[in-house]
């Protein structure tokens, strides 16, 4: 059950229209505002009608409500687009680095005990553990400055995602009224994620634990908590201490790129093609599934991804970050690094670019989906299309040569 292999490297939106909140709150909208946001006083009148409804006390619902202040800095945050997409090299880059790893092998022997008894109780080995802590609050050196229960209000009265933000708010109140933290200690992120390991409200009160047995759920102040927390969470998302996360591989001369496109197969089929591992050695023969991954392309590193991966995204929904959580873990586990690194020079195309991009592939009759700026599967099986018909190596992967052939101009990686 690849047991050798994990020793070494062992196991890391919601957009509704705020029409349904004022029609339970009877919210009225600004008549002039910049953001087009209603009115933050009426709204907040009509979010505290909501948590008495919801059955949190009228001391909680006052203290707590009657002091949150609108924060222009979360809109602003939450309306900022980055001008360019982050490449692989420079996502894992600033994320796996040598600082990193370093500090992540230390905090790993400090807190071995407590890790081990997380591990014994939710099968998540303790290498992920420190790593999902290490890419959420650099281990806990940063949690956030903002005020939570503002920032939430703030959300929760802004248009663009209120459903979602008031349940979050709602959350966050049932979690100071349960005393894991008073209201002007809970800090967090601007989206309202707390305490060593990031987690939302709703996540707080459904996964977080009182390891410590002091009474209270502290993610903030208590490693025991925070750390057993995360490990419950994974466990529910159906975490397999069995097997490790995935492993980079080595793909043969002439491979097909078509079939990184999602597809899980046994990894004995994996094997069958020639796939090895990253040192050539073949596949384990192992009843398990996995699915191919090039996230910089053909000329990158490739992963075959197992199920854990899939739990990790569960966490975090993006494959950078899953990629990331689980290369951290290997290297504080004491393995080496990637054998073929992602190359230097990827482009890093900018929202328009890639917008251009989905435009130029529908015209041509390779159906992108949406040209929303977002490089999400149906662009990938588009690009994947048109590589396929020009005899181009047909990874999904938005690389010099296809840009050129299309007329979109990128600058490289600097």
């Amino acid at each position: 059950m690849l047991k050798p292999l994990l020793q070494i490297c062992p196991r890391p939106g919601k957009t509704i229209l705020l029409a349904s909140l004022l029609a339970l709150t009877g919210i009225q909208p600004l008549q002039a505002a910049e953001n087009n946001l209603p009115d933050f006083q009426s709204c907040v009148a009509g979010l505290k009608d909501k948590a008495l409804q919801a059955g949190i006390s009228p001391k909680t619902t006052d203290e707590v409500l009657s002091s949150v202040t609108f924060l222009d800095r979360v809109i602003e945050l939450d309306r900022r687009q980055p001008e360019f997409t982050t490449t692989f090299t420079d996502y894992l880059g600033k994320r796996v680095n040598e600082a990193r790893i370093s500090k992540g092998r230390e905090l790993l022997r400090e807190h071995r005990e407590l890790l081990d008894r997380v591990t014994r109780a939710t099968g998540v080995p303790g290498p992920y553990l420190v790593a999902f802590w290490g890419l959420e609050t650099n281990f806990g050196s940063y949690f956030g400055k903002m005020p939570v229960p503002s920032s939430l209000a703030t959300l929760a009265c802004d248009p663009r995602r209120s459903t979602f933000f008031t349940e979050q708010l709602m959350a966050a109140l049932r979690i100071i009224e349960e005393g894991a933290i008073t209201s002007d200690q809970m800090e967090g992120s601007w989206a309202g994620a707390m305490g060593h390991v990031q987690f939302m409200p709703t996540v707080f009160l459904k996964h977080a634990v009182d390891a410590d047995g002091d009474g209270r759920r502290d993610l903030w102040n208590s490693l025991p908590d925070a750390m057993m927390s995360a490990g419950r969470f994974l466990e529910s998302m159906g975490w397999n201490g069995d097997y490790r996360w995935g492993r980079e591989v080595v793909l043969p001369a002439g491979f097909d790129y078509s079939k990184a496109d999602g597809r899980r197969l046994p990894l004995e089929a994996w094997r069958q093609m020639g796939i090895t591992d990253a040192f050539g050695n073949p596949l384990a023969r192992e009843p398990i599934d996995a699915k191919l991954i090039v996230p910089a392309g053909h000329r990158g590193p490739a992963f075959l991804a197992y199920h854990n991966f899939d739990v990790i995204m569960g966490w975090n929904r993006s494959e950078f970050y899953a990629i990331a959580v689980g290369h951290l873990a290997d290297r504080v586990a004491s393995a080496g690094g990637l054998q073929n690194p992602p190359p230097e020079d990827l482009p890093a195309l900018s929202r328009d670019q890639i917008i251009q991009l989905q435009e130029t592939l529908n015209e041509l009759g390779y159906d992108s989906g949406k040209a929303d700026g977002i490089m999400g599967s149906a662009t990938r099986s588009a690009i994947r299309a048109y590589q396929q018909d020009q005899q181009m190596v047909a990874d999904g992967y938005p690389g010099t040569k296809l840009l050129e052939k299309l007329d979109i101009h990128a600058r490289p990686e600097a």
